[in-house]
């Protein structure tokens, strides 16, 4: 996720001598130089401080490492920080408030939460400001985040909801290609066609979502003419329930992210 949103800010022009990543191992620090190169990449396992260096003078931080370990890499930082540098956070169910809690008082804060397509700048990317975060500086977060694609703004409360449909969604629409990929396979399709076939169906379905203005439903009630074929698929899918499993689904990702939030306090 983390290489996916530098590679969003990059294709938006945004100068590589700006950023610094922190990484653990040097194999993966030269790794990300040369493949993003004027980008400065340093490993902690050369340089211990090597967060702090990143932070110290930086107007923007990003931290990206997994839930249960960003209260205690906010801390590390804590005192490199300048009073105006914006913490922005992307690790799921971890609170604003936790986040503010483990920073100097009054650090502006942004909960925010991507999905994997910013890493081709089409992602969705949601931001939600924090209690001492000034609407420039959510303005110029919104900025360095547009590269990697859509970015909305939503309350806090909504995050979890919005996790569960464009945060996991990448992998409800990939596991959609597997099931239609198998369903080839069933009905005698060579496995490799049957796999290009349902990957770029589903593909080329998302570059006409991604039109403007585009409507899921009119798109889908354009290709089910009457009493054909698709629609006696789209029939069935509902016999079956599948809206529902979807909803259940989400639903059960919401409250998932919810747990996770009141495990990690």
């Amino acid at each position: 996720m983390n290489e996916a949103i530098l590679s969003g800010l990059l294709e938006s022009g945004t100068d590589p001598a700006d950023v610094v990543a922190t990484v653990r191992r040097a194999e993966r620090a030269a790794e990300l130089a040369e493949r993003h190169h004027g980008v400065t990449a340093i490993a902690g396992e050369e340089e211990p401080d090597n967060n702090k260096q990143a932070t110290k003078g930086s107007g923007v931080v990003i931290l990206g490492v997994k839930p249960v370990g960003i209260t205690e890499l906010a801390r590390e930082i804590s005192s490199s920080l300048s009073p105006t540098t914006v913490v922005v956070s992307v690790a799921a169910a971890v609170s604003i408030a936790q986040l503010e809690a483990a920073l100097p008082a009054g650090q502006p804060v942004i909960r925010s939460m991507p999905n994997t397509p910013a890493k081709l700048g089409r992602g969705v990317v949601s931001v939600s400001p924090g209690t001492n975060c000034t609407a420039e500086q959510l303005q110029r977060v919104k900025d360095v985040l547009h590269g990697a694609g859509t970015v909305v703004e939503v309350p806090e409360e909504q995050v979890d909801a919005l996790s569960a449909i464009s945060g996991s969604g990448p992998a409800y629409a990939f596991y959609l290609a597997e099931a239609m990929a198998a369903a080839g396979r069933e009905l005698g399709l060579d496995p490799d066609l049957s796999l290009l076939l349902a990957r770029e169906t589903v593909a080329g379905a998302g570059f006409m979502l991604a039109e403007p203005g585009a409507d899921p439903s009119a798109l889908r009630k354009a290709v089910t003419s009457p009493n054909g074929t698709t629609e006696r698929a789209i029939a069935t899918f509902d016999e079956r329930g599948l809206p529902a499993i979807i909803a259940a689904g989400a639903r059960a990702a919401a409250e998932r992210a919810a747990e996770i939030t009141r495990q990690l306090g």
